[in-house]
């Protein structure tokens, strides 16, 4: 990973590579982050990463990049990934199969995460 710091913020440009057919299918560019934001990177981490890869960038035949114009917030409004947090989500974009509910994230949970992936998708040209 690498990233830049200009004055005192992370702005910085990655790509992540795990092999095993499990490399990121992104490259991001990183914002700096609200503290608020910074608490949502927590929480994705802990509950999303697994699948959808490091920094919402996905996994190469894991689970799909939530940094990408499929999931700008005109087409992907926050609601459906209320909807795919609480409910889980059948496959319709990607060919990784449907997403499991996951009960464990609570909704103040989701909200910080949301707001994570929209700091990201913005820094990324994803309005």
């Amino acid at each position: 990973m690498i990233l830049l710091v200009v004055g005192g913020g992370v702005i910085g440009s990655y790509f992540l590579s795990e092999g095993g057919g499990q490399s990121a299918m992104v490259e991001l560019d990183i914002p700096p982050l609200t503290e608020s934001e910074q608490e949502g990177a927590v929480l994705y981490a802990q509950n999303c990463a697994s699948c959808h890869g490091e920094d919402g960038a996905g996994r190469d035949g894991v689970g799909p990049p939530l940094v990408h114009v499929i999931y700008e917030p005109s087409h992907h409004p926050d609601g459906a990934f209320y909807a795919a947090v609480q409910l889980g989500v059948r496959a319709h974009h990607w060919d990784y199969g449907d997403m499991p509910r996951q009960s464990h994230v609570t909704e103040p949970e989701i909200t910080q995460i949301i707001a994570y992936i929209r700091a990201l998708q913005r820094a990324n040209g994803i309005d």
